[in-house]
């Protein structure tokens, strides 16, 4: 049975219409999709969604989107306090606070494809890094890489990533940069095989800086959204202003719907090959 059908006999049918029943769940804790209508019901749903998950420790529910450069949104805890978990996924693990740190489970598959494509000997940077997980699957997933960069702005994600490098033993792959990708990359110009930018709002704004890190020959994978009916179409345009301006040649290896967005909006990927 799902949370909606635990519900049913709960709550009214003008409720369980205005219910998604959505849910993620990081670690050991729950955070839900409450909408306003709803409120005053929030424990009544926490303590459904309990009896259908008994591992879970701590309910929380989404209080707005994600918002500025750190992508950090309001959560209100419903049932227990505790924000800070231990996630798990592909046998990597990621030690994170939900109130301090952006992550989302449902990127898993994403990760892991990037991680896949990855070749022996490669140098990467992996811009707007987080607490680590593209680093980090990339690093277990093709442990001949040659070297991982992990640049990231907020210091507390930062020091997760520091701590999850440790944890998943991959020292000697990964170096870990606290600070801006504008401060931090001009040090790094034509130097990396492959770079990673999961920012999908205002990643563009660091597609020159990606294209100078890069060297001669190389891959970008870049993430954007777009609206279902017409998913690439921007982004693409996107990619090819900024390398007609840097006179490096764009050839589109693939294309890729990661995860929904927002209401028919998709957060997509195009991996490149570009020519300097």
């Amino acid at each position: 049975m799902n949370l909606k059908g635990l519900l049913k006999e709960k709550l009214s049918e003008k409720e369980m219409g205005d219910f998604r029943g959505s849910f993620e769940i990081i670690g050991n804790i729950a955070i839900l999709e409450i909408p306003q209508t709803l409120y005053k019901k929030r424990k009544l749903i926490a303590e459904a969604l309990l009896r259908l998950h008994k591992s879970i420790e701590t309910v929380c529910m989404k209080a707005d989107e994600r918002k500025g450069k750190l992508r950090l949104r309001k959560i209100i805890a419903i049932i227990g306090r505790k924000t800070e978990t231990i996630h798990t996924e592909y046998g990597c693990k990621f030690f994170l606070d939900l109130k301090k740190t952006y992550f989302s489970p449902r990127e898993l598959t994403e990760r892991q494809r990037i991680a896949s494509l990855v070749k022996k000997g490669e140098e990467v940077l992996v811009m707007f890094a987080g607490i680590g997980p593209f680093a980090i699957q990339i690093a277990k997933r093709q442990p001949l890489v040659k070297r991982i960069v992990a640049v990231e702005l907020n210091k507390n994600a930062f020091d997760y990533m520091k701590k999850n490098i440790e944890l998943n033993k991959v020292q000697d792959k990964i170096e870990a940069i606290h600070g801006d990708v504008r401060k931090i990359c001009p040090k790094y110009k034509n130097k990396f095989n492959r770079i990673v930018m999961p920012l999908p709002l205002h990643g563009h704004d660091y597609l020159d800086m990606a294209i100078n890190c890069l060297k001669k020959k190389g891959i970008i994978h870049f993430y954007s959204t777009g609206h279902e009916s017409d998913p690439y179409s921007e982004t693409i345009r996107l990619f090819e202003k900024a390398c007609k301006k840097k006179k490096a040649k764009l050839k589109i290896l693939s294309k890729t719907m990661a995860l929904p967005y927002a209401p028919r909006v998709w957060k997509v990927c195009v991996d490149a090959q570009l020519r300097k």
